[in-house]
């Protein structure tokens, strides 16, 4: 076996929106945010997530003093959310400026790549990228899509638009057994995510009764140095880390003694448009006919109640693309955005059978009123 040359790290930062129950008692209201979303909700979670986001990215900065290479993927909603603590901003700020990566992504953690016109999904590209740009100064290289999605229609665009990597899930369907070891070559370069060996430090690091645990760098550096190819792409998401990781001191030193461990094997950290540049690009037809997603495209659009939603935003974006010149236009479709968000449809998936049938009769009781709205702008 020849020794893994590299690895690349990315940690999505993402806390989503939550639709609250909507029935509308006393006749119909103007569209806003807050009819439609659990604001109390959602600001608890965000003030409980801020001191762990903090400790984390304390943890990365010490961990890229030591070698280390990261790119976040930080959604446009939780870069929102962040007004109410510049504070996490500066401390992706103090990782930018140290040489970590910005990817880019669907600004409201979007399905729109799903939509078969691709304008909208264009659209919130370009919205993230600015986000980007107002915030940080950093113009991104690098494009991962909500949930890993990748389709064969979507590379050629975010091609166009000029980034120079793509990240997707490693799944099955595009790789058969084969381990997610290469650049691979599609309408852009590709990096595909190591399912295992991301999910033993996002689910399993924790976990006691886990065959491997303890996990410590050393033995998850040895594992690496022991496959074929050129480039492991590990992805993570700081929510899971928090959920999974009460006790947070063991994974943080996991992430500060990783790169040093790395090194010891002769595996450099490094950031994926580096990979891009580094190392050959690998052909996988699979790339341009089979779609994926983290998990699998099935928790996306696995059941009829999925596939209905997806539809009813198709048409929704239709109705509005009519109505783009009016008054209320801006209103209705920041609304229309955040029911976009990948969550949304997961909780409607075929394994909440019980709860994501609840959620889906609140979520098309929402869906029933912005169409409403839509046809009175229309008048």
């Amino acid at each position: 076996m020849s020794e893994m040359k590299a690895v690349c790290l990315c940690c999505e930062v993402h806390v989503p929106y939550d639709v609250k129950w909507y029935w509308p008692e006393e006749g119909y209201s103007k569209v806003e945010f807050e009819n439609y979303f659990d604001q109390y909700k959602i600001y608890s979670r965000f003030e409980k997530f801020v001191p762990h986001i903090l400790s984390i990215n304390e943890a990365l900065l010490e961990s890229m003093d030591r070698g280390a290479s990261y790119t976040f993927d930080i959604s446009g909603i939780f870069l929102d959310q962040c007004r109410l603590h510049p504070a996490v901003i500066d401390s992706f700020r103090d990782l930018k400026n140290r040489g970590a990566e910005l990817a880019c992504s669907p600004y409201f953690h979007s399905v729109a790549s799903l939509f078969p016109d691709k304008m909208e999904l264009r659209e919130q590209v370009k919205m993230h990228r600015m986000k980007l740009k107002e915030l940080f100064k950093y113009e991104p290289k690098t494009f991962i899509n909500s949930e890993l999605l990748l389709a064969k229609d979507i590379s050629p665009i975010i091609s166009q638009m000029g980034f120079k990597c793509y990240i997707s899930e490693g799944s099955e369907n595009l790789l058969g057994k084969k381990e997610p070891v290469y650049v691979y070559v599609n309408d852009m370069p590709t990096l595909l995510r190591h399912i295992d060996l991301s999910e033993d430090i996002e689910d399993r690091f924790s976990d006691t009764e886990w065959v491997c645990y303890p996990l410590i760098a050393d033995k998850f550096a040895s594992w690496i140095a022991n496959m074929d190819g050129d480039v492991v792409t590990l992805f993570f998401n700081y929510g899971s880390l928090i959920k999974h990781h009460k006790k947070q001191d063991n994974i943080i030193r996991f992430l500060i003694e990783l790169p040093k461990s790395l090194q010891k094997h002769g595996i450099e950290m490094i950031l994926p448009e580096t990979a891009v540049d580094t190392f050959g690009h690998e052909p996988l037809e699979t790339l341009k006919t089979n779609a994926t997603s983290r998990y699998g495209l099935h928790n996306l659009v696995g059941n009829h109640i999925q596939h209905l939603y997806l539809y009813e935003l198709i048409d929704i974006g239709k109705m509005l693309h009519e109505i783009r010149d009016s008054p209320g236009y801006h209103d209705l479709v920041y609304v229309y955005r955040c029911l976009q968000q990948s969550e949304i449809l997961l909780e409607m998936g075929p394994e909440n059978t019980h709860l994501g049938a609840e959620r889906a009769v609140n979520v098309f009781s929402v869906i029933s009123d912005l169409k409403r709205a839509i046809l009175e702008e229309k008048k």
